[in-house]
This record gives C-alpha cells, structure tokens and sequence, in this order.
C-alpha cells in the first residue's frame, strides 16, 4: 500500500518550520528526550531488563516471575534486589544461597562452584536502578544529596530524583497531550459550528460556555475526586471538559468573519455540504489564529497538573509527578537540588513545547517565510 503524496501546500509549510532553526532544534531535543522517556521502563527500574536462568530467557520489566520460579521459596513476586534472589539466580539455584551470598555469587561468576565448573546465570540491569517510586537505603537522613548512585540525590522518602523526573516528564506530557488533543477537538467544533451558522445558535452556545466557564474547577475536581477517588483519566476528562472552551472564541471569530467570502457563497451555491465548507474550506483558514493559541494552551495544561498535584489534588500519591517534586522542594530548603531539579525540568520542558508551536504557527501562516 502507497502512502498518499504530500501536498505542495504540506511542503511549503515543512520547509518553513525546517528554517526556523529554533523550532527545528527544539522538535529534534523534544523528540529525543520524549522518546528516551516512553522506555522508561527500561532506563529506570528495580528490576532487570533480562535474565537468563538455567538456560531460560526471563524479561521481569515486563512480566511477573515468583521467587519460586528462580528456586526461591515464595509464592510473591521476586525481590531482585535483595542479594539472595541475585544468588539464586546467578548460581543457577544449585546452592542455598541464605548464607554468604555474595561470596557464592563470586565463585558462580568465577564459573566454579563446589570445585565444578557452573553455568552462571545472568541479570542485565537498566542504566538506573531504581524505578520511580523505590525507596532506598540512603545509609542517612532523606533526602539525601546527589552522588554517583543518585545523581539528582533523593527525595524526603528516598525515592531517586532522577528515575521520577524521567517518569515524570512522560506522564506531564502523555497528560497534555491527551487532555490538548481532546480540547482542541471540542473547542475547534463547538466554534465553527457557532461562527458558521451564527443566529440563535451562536447565542444560546455563548449563553452556555459562559454558564461553563464561571463554574469553579478546582470545586468539581475536589468533590468528584472525593467520591470517585484519584485516577488519571478522571483528571484527564475533567482537564478536558474544563479546557475547550479556550479555542471556541478565536474558531468563532474566524469563522463569523469568513462565512459571507465569495469562495463560501460559491461552494453553497454549488451544492457543496455544510460540513465539507466548515472543515474543508473554512478550518484551513482559521487554523493560524488557532494554533497561536496551542502553546498557551499546552503550557497552562502542564501548569494545572503540576499546580494540582502541588496541592494534594492531582494525581493518586502513587504516581511520579513533577508537581509534587515541587512541593517537596519548598518543603525541603535545605535540599536545594529537589528545587533546581524541578525549575529546570519544567523550564526545559516548556520552553522546547513553546519553541515548537511557535514553528508551527509561523509554518501555517502563509505571510511568514524564512531564509
């Protein structure tokens, strides 16, 4: 199957954004940091990618392995930190591994055991070994500074920095794009449907977005979390429900401006559909003075998250979020790294989204072109 050719018009604009070094380097970084962050699995985690055990493939990011799959004694998912699960599986279960672990796991490694040549078993781990919401043994008080082991320190229940940043940084952005992509829908739709037809349907639409938009977010989001409990696509539908109607105001004005051009008059006239001159001819044209207002738009979505989490409302305690790093940075002033470690994340992280849909729009406009 072919894929279908890129319009002149779809070159044109790529050509723009690709000149526009500022928007082309910060879509490259982006992609880069956003794609490293969709494994994180992978990256940060307090289980082994691979482990090869008596000649069996095992992949524990992935999957669940009891102790006793790896001749341990429990039923219960195996700890394999703990360095008795690292003996068994590295000596390959031929020893009991409760005494003096580590020097049984020198010898298996050494390929003699019990003055026998051994298959050893093997564990791959991730660059960082700590997932995101693993406690660790800081050997003192949390949190505790940046070192080799942690490099962005720990925070005030000795969780790694570093492995819920990079957790972090999905979960802000896959939640911004989600809640983005689901305003944007509902709010380009309930635009052009008022600008286009105009009339009572105009008034009674602007009648109900103002009854909306004076209704209290942060209230609903408390009293539905209350009896509903935290969860991410609760937060995301609420986010959404609240954040459309941030586009129906400039969508409309464009098209209560475009409705009565020739072009629109002479695709009714032809017998053309409502619904192919909305959004085959009209959007098109509305689409500048749209995405002008995506980069606000995203920015103030990642500000609601991080500002909820920072209150105790956002997401279930559970789960990394850079909003509650924030909040243990001003609770925690004598660990200055939890409080650079959350500025620079959010000040990377909006800036490239901001320097990207400035590309973006300036790419769309057809007034703008760059050398």
């Amino acid at each position: 199957m072919m894929l279908p050719a890129i319009s002149a018009l779809n070159q044109r604009r790529w050509r723009n954004f690709r000149r526009n070094r500022r928007a082309y380097w910060s879509l490259l970084i982006f992609s880069v940091l956003f794609g490293l962050s969709l494994f994180a699995e992978v990256i940060a985690n307090d289980k082994p990618i691979f482990v090869r055990y008596q000649g069996q493939t095992y992949f524990p990011v992935y999957n669940f392995y009891p102790e006793t799959t790896f001749g341990g004694d429990l039923r219960t998912e195996a700890i394999y930190r703990d360095i008795e699960v690292q003996c068994l599986i590295i000596t390959g279960g031929r020893v009991d591994c409760w005494d003096e672990p580590e020097t049984l796991i020198e010898d298996a490694r050494d390929g003699i055991m019990d003055g026998e040549p051994i298959r050893q078993g093997f564990i791959l781990w991730p660059p960082i070994p700590f997932s995101y919401d693993t406690v660790n043994d800081v050997g003192g008080q949390a949190p505790s500074a940046p070192d080799w082991t942690h490099l962005l320190g720990t925070d005030d229940t000795a969780r790694d920095v570093l492995a819920r940043v990079i957790y972090g940084f999905r979960l802000s952005i896959l939640f911004t794009l989600i809640v983005t992509g689901i305003a944007a829908v509902i709010g380009i739709t309930a635009g052009a449907v008022q600008g286009f037809f105009g009339g009572w349907t105009d008034l009674i639409f602007q009648r109900v977005i103002e009854i909306w938009t004076s209704t209290p977010q942060l209230y609903i989001i408390i009293i539905l979390f209350a009896i509903l409990g935290r969860s991410f696509w609760l937060l995301v539908a609420l986010t959404a429900l609240f954040g459309w109607p941030a586009l129906v105001g400039v969508v409309r004005a464009e098209f209560l401006r475009a409705r009565n051009f020739e072009y629109v008059r002479a695709a009714r006239a032809l017998g053309v559909g409502n619904r192919t001159i909305m959004f085959r001819h009209m959007l098109p044209n509305a689409m500048v003075a749209t995405l002008t207002l995506l980069p606000f738009i995203i920015t103030g979505t990642i500000g609601t998250l991080a500002s909820l989490d920072f209150l105790g409302f956002g997401l279930p305690s559970s789960a990394p979020s850079l909003g509650e790093l924030t909040l243990q940075a001003k609770q925690n002033l004598q660990a200055p790294w939890l409080a650079f470690t959350s500025f620079f994340t959010f000040a990377v992280m909006l800036s490239l989204l901001v320097f990207i849909f400035e590309g973006v729009r300036d790419a769309f406009d057809p007034r703008k072109t760059f050398q």
